[in-house]
């Protein structure tokens, strides 16, 4: 029977810390015996959740006959981690465990510097951050997961989820962690990587900005093959002049902001409407389903289809 330890500090994520523990102690083999056997352990004897306060039955004497360590994330990554806690951690993987992260658990993993020269990921609203601290890592906010082989980070808690049931394929084959994905009616392998899940705000303008007007009449127009020429008549500006105010005040320049506001809408008609994707392109204003196709996946980080796939509305039929 495998052994995985979850590691529990102060200010652990509920979420994150039930993960794990769930997935793990519900995986059976085709005998129907069980998978893991999960040990909660924690450096003190109760551990603040925020929500609820956890008496965790192990200490970390658990992690020197664990298979796996995991690290669920805290709430606040920037409270230093115990010493002791970091040590045990060296200790393990220097004894071959696996160890692995869920969302901001990755600043645990990071402390250690077993991470250093390698790529992980995080939350992509912490990713700036874990980068910012630890510049020997390579941070990569647009996957679920990365797997180093023995050491393994994860996005957000859901991708805490993915990286489960990448672990269960790994030590007992596609077909356990398929009937653990049923389990938590998940997919084995969701398409593309977190950057599907960040929210592309409109950048936005300062209220009575003289970019305000500008904005408004380019959100009515986006679905027109506007060039940059029209932008700029419209504005009663020059080109240079309007790429010049336009970031001075939104940050981005006119035909990017143009983009983000089709895929912006792209995203809407897909998640509720079945038109055919290359209808979805026309319609928000691409010129062709290649340009579409193109610019979505560099934004989204994932195609058209796969992101219908994940986010379409119940009920309509697959486009």
């Amino acid at each position: 029977m495998h052994v995985v330890a979850v590691l529990a500090l102060d200010g652990v994520v509920a979420f994150d810390l039930a993960t794990p523990i769930e997935v793990f102690n519900r995986t059976r083999l085709a005998d129907g015996s069980t998978a893991y056997e999960v040990r909660v352990c924690a450096a003190a004897a109760e551990v603040d959740a925020g929500a609820f306060v956890l008496k965790a039955p192990w200490g970390l004497d658990a992690l020197e006959s664990a298979d796996t360590i995991l690290l669920p994330g805290c709430a606040d990554p920037t409270v230093p981690v115990p010493e002791e806690v970091l040590d045990r951690l060296r200790a393990a993987a220097r004894r071959g465990t696996r160890i692995a992260s869920i969302c901001a658990g990755a600043f645990v993993l990071a402390a250690t510097g077993l991470l250093d020269g390698a790529r992980a990921t995080t939350h992509w609203v912490a990713a700036g951050l874990l980068a910012d601290r630890h510049p020997e890592i390579e941070v990569d906010p647009g996957v679920l997961y990365v797997d180093n082989g023995q050491f393994l980070t994860s996005a957000g808690a859901a991708a805490g989820l993915d990286l489960c049931l990448h672990l269960i394929r790994r030590d007992y084959g596609s077909a356990v962690a398929a009937d653990a994905a049923r389990l938590s009616v998940m997919p084995l392998e969701r398409d593309g990587g977190q950057a599907q899940f960040i929210v592309h705000e409109r950048p936005p303008a300062p209220r009575g900005s003289t970019m305000e007007p500008l904005l408004a009449w380019l959100e009515e127009a986006a679905a027109r093959d506007l060039t940059l020429d029209e932008i700029a008549a419209h504005a009663g500006m020059s080109t240079r002049t309007l790429n010049r105010r336009f970031r001075e005040q939104t940050g981005t320049t006119p035909l990017q902001w143009l983009h983000r506001a089709r895929i912006r809408r792209a995203q809407h008609l897909l998640e509720t409407t079945a038109h055919p994707v290359d209808r979805i392109g026309g319609q928000v204003g691409f010129g062709s389903p290649t340009a579409f196709r193109e610019r979505f996946k560099r934004i989204v980080g994932t195609s058209p289809h796969a992101y219908r796939h994940a986010f379409r509305s119940a009920g309509l039929p697959q486009g």
